[in-house]
């Protein structure tokens, strides 16, 4: 996917790692007959997954382009 930096994937999963953290401490709670439903813990999941493989995808591309391959020619 173009456009998104490794920096940026990085910064989403790490939002994404948060909300996990914070939903998995209280999924929701009730004040004077209100109520207060955090993000279903589901679709976090779902969003942790897609983010960490764009940032292992943006990883590994970040990598290639660095090294230096050597070829022998018969």
């Amino acid at each position: 996917m173009s456009g998104i930096t490794l920096e940026q994937a990085q910064a989403q999963l790490d939002l994404w790692l948060a909300a996990s953290a914070a939903v998995a401490k209280k999924q929701s709670y009730s004040i004077a007959g209100r109520s207060l439903t955090l993000a279903d813990a589901a679709d976090i999941l779902r969003q942790v997954t897609y983010w960490n493989s764009m940032v292992q995808t943006l990883s590994a591309a970040s990598n290639r382009r660095g090294r230096i391959r050597y070829g022998v020619a018969e």
